[in-house]
């Protein structure tokens, strides 16, 4: 699917369901308990996309027809060493701005993220998908680090979680974009250099993306 020059696209269905997370009420909110999601369908614009990872048009979002979670699937996601492999290929990268738009009175936060692809690994190389998330104008936060060993020449996946209790929310009645890092590393190591490694994120099988899990909450009531 092709992008906009803006690399502005309106994205309102498709993609998987997934399961909310929520077991405490975060500080500042309304005092009524998580939610399951709001009843109003959210939109996510994909604003910008930067990286050797994604370049434009090969990433597209899509949010769950029930609220709880958005996908990312790419199709040019792919880090590796060898005959043939440009000296940069070893390390690709992504950033994706996000438009989120929620209905009024809600807030949300990215509990659990999972990242799958293949990897095709020679015994002694290795590689690593690291990830973090932050709204516009808030710290990082802290980055997260999978690694896998060759030989190994299968699917993989990776899981991000984080506590409930130290999850970090969209502000109220503030529109900020929400930015998602990732990256992929395939080290060589003491595999044979005539043979070649990689790892991907991305599929011809719309099956296999990204899945970002939302928790919701209920913003507190303006003072009157």
């Amino acid at each position: 699917m092709t992008m906009s020059p803006s690399l502005s696209r309106t994205l309102l269905i498709g993609g998987a369901t997934a399961a909310l997370i929520a077991t405490a009420t975060p500080a500042g909110a309304s005092g009524s308990g998580p939610i399951t999601a709001p009843p109003d369908k959210i939109v996510i614009e994909l604003a910008t996309v930067n990286g050797s990872g994604c370049r434009e048009g090969t990433a597209e979002v899509a949010v769950a027809p029930d609220n709880t979670a958005f996908t990312v699937t790419y199709s040019e996601y792919l880090a590796q060493v060898g005959p043939g492999a440009p000296p940069t290929a070893f390390r690709k990268n992504c950033q994706l701005n996000l438009r989120v738009h929620v209905p009024n009175g809600f807030t949300y936060a990215i509990v659990q993220a999972d990242y799958r692809g293949f990897a095709f690994l020679q015994p002694g190389a290795s590689g690593q998908e690291r990830a973090n998330y932050y709204f516009q104008g808030m710290p990082q936060t802290s980055q997260r680090t999978h690694q896998f060993n060759g030989p190994l020449n299968d699917n993989w996946q990776a899981t991000d979680r984080t506590e409930y209790a130290d999850l970090v929310w969209a502000p109220c009645g503030e529109k900020r974009n929400f930015n998602i890092n990732t990256e992929l590393r395939v080290n060589a190591g003491t595999s044979n250099p005539q043979a070649t490694s990689f790892m991907a994120m991305d599929s011809t099988d719309a099956s296999v993306n990204t899945l970002y899990h939302l928790a919701w909450q209920a913003c507190p009531a303006p003072r009157t």
